[in-house]
């Protein structure tokens, strides 16, 4: 599978592709801005257009030859088509899992390098991560709203490079999850988005460009999940 457009464009939300493949509903295309969801992010949303109207991309899916994009009804879609994803829940999503891997970071460095067990974000404006911290102190972790806020507040860079997968599994801190691996590219590489000063992890998702453009935060929930697993809840 060749690198994602949406890691290479972020900014471009409008592309016109050419239909590979087809069935009833769906349709492969050679190129797409859509992101297809993954790693506790929720796909794009957004529309098709096409010959015989517009429709809304209602699911995605990869498989070895690209991504599929599923719309309502049995139309046979070819020719050349236009995707268009929803700005403004692209930017939620890129919003929350920035913010999202700042709190992966001020757990990571003050809780003894304590691993992700899962994480969702929610299109209400909320997310919510996961750590393995058997016997962690709540009122702890509630106190990380000041220090997540105040690196909002610092508008560091947000940036992404790729670089080989021995490489970083080498490397420590790059991996930070218990129950999910990075996805690897065909060519061998991960990806590694990097918060200026602060974090540095494999991740496959879309963020911001830098954390000053995320809202404030706040944290609403820390929940005890099991014996081991503690919850985070935050939103915007």
């Amino acid at each position: 599978m060749s690198r994602a457009f949406y890691h290479d464009h972020p900014e471009i939300l409008q592309l016109e592709a050419e239909v590979r493949d087809a069935r009833p509903g769906a349709v492969l295309v050679e190129r797409s801005p859509f992101f297809p969801g993954g790693g506790g992010q929720l796909p794009d949303q957004g529309v098709l257009r096409w010959s015989g109207g517009v429709l809304p991309v209602t699911a995605l899916a990869r498989d070895e030859r690209g991504l599929w994009h599923m719309v309502p009804g049995d139309s046979l879609i070819s020719g050349k088509v236009m995707l268009e994803v929803e700005p403004a829940f692209r930017a939620l999503m890129c919003e929350l899992h920035t913010l999202a891997h700042v709190v992966n970071a001020l757990v990571y460095t003050q809780f003894g390098g304590a691993l992700l067990t899962g994480a969702q974000l929610n299109a209400d404006g909320s997310f919510r991560v996961d750590f393995d911290l058997p016997g962690a102190d709540n009122e702890r972790l509630r106190a990380l709203e000041a220090p997540l806020n105040d690196i909002v507040r610092q508008d560091l860079a947000v940036s992404a490079a790729f670089m080989a997968h021995s490489e970083a599994e080498a490397t420590p801190g790059l991996f930070r999850s218990k129950a999910v691996a990075p996805p690897v590219g065909e060519d061998g590489l991960v990806r590694i988005v990097e918060i200026l000063g602060l974090d540095r992890q494999a991740c496959g998702g879309t963020h911001l460009t830098s954390t000053g453009q995320a809202r404030p935060a706040r944290i609403v929930k820390i929940d005890n999940k099991g014996r081991q697993n503690r919850r985070i809840k935050v939103a915007v």
